[in-house]
Parts: structure tokens; sequence; C-alpha cells
């Protein structure tokens, strides 16, 4: 189950999402007494039963977030309309704290950092579609067939419709009437920025380009949008995705550790952000 709720105190609310999947709660928004937004976040995981909380903090909060527990995993520069988020964890668990893949993920990272700044190429060897609501079945079946386990169940394809009707944005191409690869962008208009996220390419299609045509695709419309900070979170283990973003310009921005189950474990993922501004 995962949702979003807002508790309100006497002095301070907070907007909670809700992960029992992946047994955690994020903080995507705080306001009032910090000392009595640290109380309803510990009551929250409390009641939720988490292991792992993740908060977006402001920089003029770091301190205090630290001061109470919490530990910087990374940062992405200009979240929220301009200013950076630092994106803070508190462990509820031992194990939840530990990563049994911190040694590869490090290698993978390493060899990631060598690759240079690819030039962008502005033709397309393939066309580039932007999803409509007719194509929610199709999508969710590409994602069915990648992911064994993902932190949400786009394997439904009610679920990625609803997600198209928020205003999230699926680029993807196809080959014989089939989704051969996707990728999306989850927009927060009120923050300024975007998540790239939904990233998905079939084996036998893997290593042609398509997912940094795909990202490409998604800068553009961002751009068009008015939204010039984006994201994405990349597990660390992959190291075709992280290259992907390495070469599209993107800059490293942390690691989160444990963050969720995905593909057929829980892992860590990589931060990578960039400045579309520029």
């Amino acid at each position: 189950m995962q949702y979003s709720q807002k508790i309100i105190g006497s002095k301070a609310n907070i907007l909670v999402y809700c992960d029992h999947i992946n047994k955690r709660i994020r903080i995507d928004e705080y306001s009032g007494n910090l000392e009595e937004v640290a109380k309803l976040i510990e009551e929250s995981a409390q009641e939720n039963e988490v292991q792992k909380i993740i908060m977006k903090a402001r920089s003029e909060h770091l301190l205090s977030f630290l001061e109470n527990g919490y530990e910087l995993e990374a940062v992405i520069k200009g979240f929220f309309n301009g200013s950076d988020v630092y994106f803070l964890a508190k462990f509820k668990t031992e194990e939840r704290k530990m990563s049994t893949h911190w040694q590869k993920s490090e290698k993978i990272f390493v060899e990631v950092e060598e690759i240079e700044r690819e030039k962008r190429n502005p033709l397309h060897k393939f066309q580039l579609r932007k999803a409509e609501l007719k194509d929610s079945k199709r999508l969710a079946a590409l994602y069915e067939e990648v992911f064994p386990v993902y932190p949400v169940p786009l394997q439904k394809p009610e679920y990625v419709r609803k997600a198209i009707e928020s205003g999230t944005v699926f680029l993807f191409i196809e080959k014989n009437q089939e989704i051969i690869s996707a990728a999306s962008a989850e927009i927060d208009s009120l923050h300024g920025n975007a998540e790239l996220t939904d990233c998905a390419t079939l084996p036998s299609f893997r290593g042609g380009g398509l997912m940094k045509q795909l990202l490409n695709g998604l800068e553009e419309e961002l751009t068009k949008q008015q939204i010039f900070c984006v994201y994405t979170i990349a597990r660390s283990l992959s190291f075709g995705m992280n290259a992907a973003f390495k070469q599209l310009g993107y800059r490293y921005g942390g690691r989160l550790v444990n963050n969720c189950y995905i593909y057929d474990k829980m892992e860590d993922m990589n931060i990578w952000w960039k400045d579309l501004s520029t």
C-alpha cells in the first residue's frame, strides 16, 4: 500500500508518503516548529512500522535534522524552485542500514565516472511517441516483462492510466506494434522539478542507445514546460543506466542506501541531477 497523508499538529504539519511495500516513509513537505516536525515524523514512523525514514530537507534546516539523528545521503541542486534539496535518512533497523552490495556499487560508480559526456545528436534513429491513455496496457506489459519487482505497480494498466491522467509524461519506442523501450517524467509543477523514471528496455533491444533517445526527448518536453531541474534515481548496480545519465551530462548527487525493492531485491539507488537551463 502506498499513499500520501497530511499530518497536522498544533505548531507544525508534514506531508508523508507512506510506502508499506518498501517499509519506509518519505517526508515530502513540512512546515512550522522543527521540534514538532521531528515528533510528528517519529510518530508516523512508529505507526507505520517502517525500517527507514527519508526526509526532503531544505538547506536552512539541514543542521537541525542532522542534530536529530538524520544522515545526509544525497543532494539535488535547484529542486525547490531553485533552492537545493537534501535527502536525509534515519534508519530504524540495523539490517536496513547495512548495504550488502556497496562494494559492487562503488566499482560500477568508479567506472561510470570515467565516461565522458557525449555530444548531443539531434537525429533520432527511432520515432518517439508520447503515451496516451490507450497505450496503458502495452506500457504495463513492457514493465511486467522487464521488472519482476518494482517500487510501484507499473505492471498494472490502471496504475499507468492514472499516472498519465495525473500529468506524468511517458515516451516510448515501438516496433511491430510492441513497445520495446519507455521512460517517464513525473512533474512537480509546484516546486519546478521533474523525476525521470520508469526506464525500461526489452533485453533483446538493449545497448542500442534507445534509452538515451527517450531521455533526450523527455528533456525537450520538460524544457517546453519551463521545468529545468531534472533528476533520476537509478539502480546503483546498473552500469547501463548510470552510464546513460553520465553521458547525458547529469551530475552525481549521492546514494540512497537500501532505498526500495526493485528488479529482484532491496537495492541502493544513485541520484543524478541536471540543470536544463544551462
